[in-house]
Order: structure tokens, then C-alpha cells, then sequence
């Protein structure tokens, strides 16, 4: 099953430069790197980034992450992936990026 994280453009660059990342401040605030599933990822979009454009929507197999990624409780009791250790760039399976329309972001017609 493939989870998505969604990254500004500047948390994007330092990700790609680094190799990994402890995700954006609210992941370090929280002490976890915060993902969804495709069937959560829009509504992620529209509750945490309305207002921003070419952010980044990178893809993960959540089989691959190990025991450090867990599914804990979240917006309305909904199941959410959450990784309690660093992401590493060569986890990604591919990136898009989201441009921001009339209507929200512009997700991928084949998101799975």
C-alpha cells in the first residue's frame, strides 16, 4: 500500500540535498512524520495547505517502512500512518508535484 507525505517546496530541496528528513515542524513538534493514504491525502491538502501552491506529493510503500511506522488514531478516529524515525530520500518511490487550482490541488488521476 503506497502512503503519501506532502512537502513545501523548500522542505522538498533540503529533503533532496540531505537525504532524509525528520519531515516539516509539525512532524518534529509531534515526534513523528506525519503520512496519509491516498483516500486521506486531498482532504490533508485542503485542512493543512489550502492556501499553497507547488508543494510536493511523495510517494511511500508503507510495507517498507518497518516497525516505526504505526497507524494510530487521527480526524475522526481515521487510521493514519505515522513513522517515529527519519524518512530517507531512497524510500521514495516517485514525487509529483501539486499546483494549487480553482478547485484545491491537482492531485494525480492515478493516485493509489
Amino acid at each position: 500500500m503506497q502512503i503519501y507525505k506532502i512537502l513545501r517546496a523548500a522542505e522538498w530541496q533540503a529533503f533532496k540535498l540531505s537525504g532524509k528528513t525528520t519531515g516539516a515542524p509539525i512532524d518534529v513538534q509531534d515526534g513523528f512524520i506525519h503520512f496519509s493514504t491516498a483516500k486521506q491525502v486531498r482532504e490533508t491538502a485542503s485542512k493543512h495547505f489550502a492556501s499553497e501552491d507547488a508543494l510536493q506529493l511523495v510517494a511511500f510503500e508503507a510495507d517498507a517502512m518497518g516497525a516505526q511506522l504505526k497507524w494510530e488514531p487521527s480526524r475522526g478516529a481515521a487510521l493514519f500512518p505515522h513513522l517515529y524515525r527519519e524518512l530517507m530520500l531512497s524510500e521514495a518511490l516517485w514525487s509529483r508535484t501539486l499546483h494549487l487550482g480553482p478547485d484545491g490541488h491537482d492531485f494525480p488521476e492515478d493516485l493509489a
